[in-house]
C-alpha cells in the first residue's frame, strides 16, 4: 500500500495533494525525538517522512510498493542524506525490512493506508471513473489487474468481492450487469466499468455518491489485498516496536479503521467483540502488547477540510508497545473477510 497524501494548501503549484493528512496529529501522537529511529511504511510522496525528518534528528525508514512513489523520491533524498533509507517493498514486510537494513528495533511505525491522491489523479492507473483510463487500480507494476477480474471471475465471486469490499448491498445487480456486458465486448476502461454499474442501479440520483463508488472501492481494495496486507502490516509493526514505541495509524473508510480498532482493542487487553464476518467467539488473550493513546479516533479540524474535503474520513489510531510478546495474527478475527483467492 502506498501513502494516501490528501491534506492541505502548499506555497507550489500543483503540490496539495503531496501534504499527508492530520499531520501535526500524527506528529504529536509519533513523539519524533532525536536518536531515534521511525519506519513510514506508506511513502507516497514523502510527506510524513519529511515532516518526520525535519523535527527531530532521527532517521526513517520508509517503503513504498508503488515504483513512481521510488523514482520520485529524489528531492526527499537529497533534502536529508543519509538519514532517510527508502525501499520498493509491502508494508506488510515492514519487519523484515528493517532486520535487513540493521534497523530493529525501532522507535515509531507511521501507517497511512490506502490509494493515495496522486494515483487517483493519474487516469492511467484506472483508479478513479472521474476520468477515463485503462481499468488497472495495481498500485505496484505487477498481479492481477481490475480488468482481469471484472472480465474473468464469475458472477457470484464478483457479487461476493463487491458486497465484502465496497459494502454494496445491490453487488449481485452489479455483477449481473458486468456479466452480460463482457459477453458482448471486454471490459477495459474506468469509464465503461462506471457505466455499467450506473446502468445496473438504476443510474444517479440528486447530489448521491456516484453509484460506481462503491464496486470501484472494492476492486481496488481486492487486487491490492488492502486489508490483509493492513493486518500483517499491523502485526509486522507489533514485531517490529521496541517497548515504549508508538504505532499510528490514519485510515479512510470504514473496513480499515475497524481493523486498526480491532486489532489495538485485542492487543491491549480489552475483549474481543469478534468480527461481523464470523460469528461471536472468544479469544484467549495474552499479556497486552500495546496500550491505546486515542480510544476515539482523531479526525481533521473544520481548517483541514475546508482546504481538503478529500480528508473528511481520516481516522487516527495511536498505541504504545508494551515489552509483551507480540501476538500472533488471526486475519479473520481482525475482521479481513474472506473472498475468491
Amino acid at each position: 500500500m502506498t501513502a494516501r497524501r490528501r491534506s492541505g494548501s502548499s506555497t507550489d503549484a500543483g503540490s496539495a495533494r503531496h501534504i499527508p493528512v492530520l499531520l501535526a496529529e500524527v506528529l504529536a501522537s509519533l513523539k519524533p525525538h532525536d536518536g531515534a529511529t521511525y519506519i513510514d511504511g506508506t511513502f507516497g510522496a514523502g510527506g510524513y517522512t519529511s515532516a518526520i525528518l525535519k523535527v527531530a534528528d532521527c532517521a526513517v525508514l520508509a517503503l513504498d510498493r508503488d515504483p513512481s512513489a521510488i523514482l520520485g523520491s529524489e528531492p526527499v533524498r537529497q533534502a536529508f542524506g543519509d538519514r532517510l533509507t527508502l525501499v520498493e517493498s509491502r508494508f506488510s514486510e515492514l519487519d523484515e525490512v528493517a532486520r535487513e537494513q540493521g534497523v530493529a528495533p525501532v522507535d515509531g511505525v507511521v501507517l497511512d493506508i490506502g490509494v493515495s491522491s496522486m494515483q487517483i489523479d493519474q487516469a492511467e492507473r484506472g483508479f478513479s471513473f472521474m476520468s477515463d483510463g485503462p481499468l488497472d487500480m495495481r498500485m505496484s507494476s505487477s498481479g492481477m489487474s481490475a480488468a482481469d477480474v471484472v472480465n474473468d471471475f464469475d458472477e457470484e465471486d464478483l457479487a461476493d468481492i463487491i458486497y465484502a469490499l465496497g459494502e454494496e448491498r445491490r453487488s449481485r445487480a452489479v455483477a449481473r450487469g458486468i456479466v452480460r456486458a463482457r459477453t458482448e465486448s471486454p471490459i477495459k476502461t474506468t469509464r465503461a466499468l462506471a457505466e455499467i454499474v450506473s446502468r445496473a442501479l438504476g443510474g444517479r440520483r440528486g447530489d448521491e455518491q456516484h453509484p460506481a463508488t462503491r464496486t470501484f472501492q472494492a476492486l481496488r481494495i481486492y487486487v491490492n489485498d488492502e486489508l490483509g496486507e493492513l493486518a500483517r502490516a499491523l502485526s509486522a509493526a507489533e514485531r517490529v516496536l521496541k517497548p515504549g514505541g508508538r504505532l499510528v495509524v490514519v485510515t479512510f473508510h470504514s473496513l480499515e479503521d475497524r481493523i486498526v480498532k480491532r486489532f489495538l482493542q485485542e492487543r491491549s487487553g480489552k475483549e474481543s467483540q469478534g468480527s461481523r464476518h464470523l460469528p461471536p467467539q472468544s479469544v484467549k488473550l495474552s499479556a497486552p502488547s500495546f496500550e491505546i493513546v486515542n480510544p476515539r479516533p482523531l479526525t481533521p479540524l473544520k481548517e483541514e477540510l475546508e482546504v481538503n474535503p478529500r480528508a473528511r474520513s481520516a481516522r487516527l489510531r495511536a498505541a504504545v508497545r508494551t515489552d509483551a510478546p507480540p501476538w500472533p495474527l488471526d486475519e479473520a478475527q481482525l475482521g479481513v473477510p474472506v473472498v475468491k483467492d
